[in-house]
């Protein structure tokens, strides 16, 4: 709890409007979005909110990426405390993802409200695919964190490595365009990226018509546990490591 109250005082404590701004910046991403698309095409690929339909879809991988990115610089972040035999590098990890998965369900939760009240749409809502949508990214996120954390620790070079590899993904999971749309060869491939799985399952919950097929919820879950099982062997393992240097 300490170290979350750490966390909420720097993060959004010292920046004006402070946590107003977790809201504006995926506001404005939707916004931005659904204001572009709407002058190319008629009507999105789902419905006839494009707010609706890019917010189901960046939400969630917004959720993943914050997740995963501050989980895997928590080591980093609390590098002088750990010092201390109370504070352990589980102590860091667990206050970052659980300070930013309740931030980014709130935000979610705040937005979609928000949406669906504009909007005026007639959604019906099923919230078991969404739940489960949220939590599959949550779980995603922690374990490419963890696991990043190591790699970040051990070879400095790994952050902006992984950035460069992983920029595509904004394009490639399937925030702008449904995975049934797309040509049998890509969606080959796109198959394998467990967040068009997780903006799959989303939708599911807002558009009742749609099903979603190729979902697979323990195909996710399985990356998860494995990226994450790996990332806590490595962190115990070399974690002294990281530490001292």
């Amino acid at each position: 709890m300490a170290l979350i109250l750490r966390e909420m005082s720097t993060r959004y404590g010292r920046t004006p409007g402070g946590y107003a701004w977790g809201i504006l910046e995926p506001l404005a991403a939707i916004l931005v979005l659904s204001l572009g698309f709407s002058l190319i095409i008629r009507t999105p690929a789902l419905g006839s909110s494009f707010l609706l339909f890019y917010a189901t879809g960046y939400l969630p991988f917004d959720m993943y990426q914050n997740l995963s990115n501050m989980v895997a610089r928590a080591i980093s972040f609390s590098k002088p405390l750990l010092q201390y035999p109370a504070v352990t590098w589980v102590d860091a990890v667990l206050a970052r993802f659980l300070l930013n998965s309740l931030t980014s369900i709130l935000v979610s939760a705040i937005l979609l409200t928000g949406i669906l009240t504009v909007t005026e749409t007639q959604t019906a809502l099923s919230l078991p695919p969404i739940v489960t949508a949220m939590a599959l990214a949550m779980i995603l996120g922690l374990g490419v964190g963890v696991l990043n954390c190591v790699l970040i620790g051990l070879f400095p070079l790994w952050e902006l490595t992984w950035s460069i590899i992983t920029r595509p993904l904004f394009i490639a999971s399937g925030i702008f365009f449904l995975y049934d749309t797309m040509p049998p060869l890509a969606q080959e491939i796109l198959w394998y990226n467990p967040l068009v799985h997780i903006t799959g399952l989303m939708r599911t919950g807002f558009y009742p018509t749609y099903t979603a097929a190729y979902v697979n919820e323990f195909y996710v879950l399985g990356i998860s546990l494995v990226l994450l099982a790996m990332g806590l062997i490595l962190m115990g393992r070399y974690h002294r490591d990281i530490l001292n240097r």
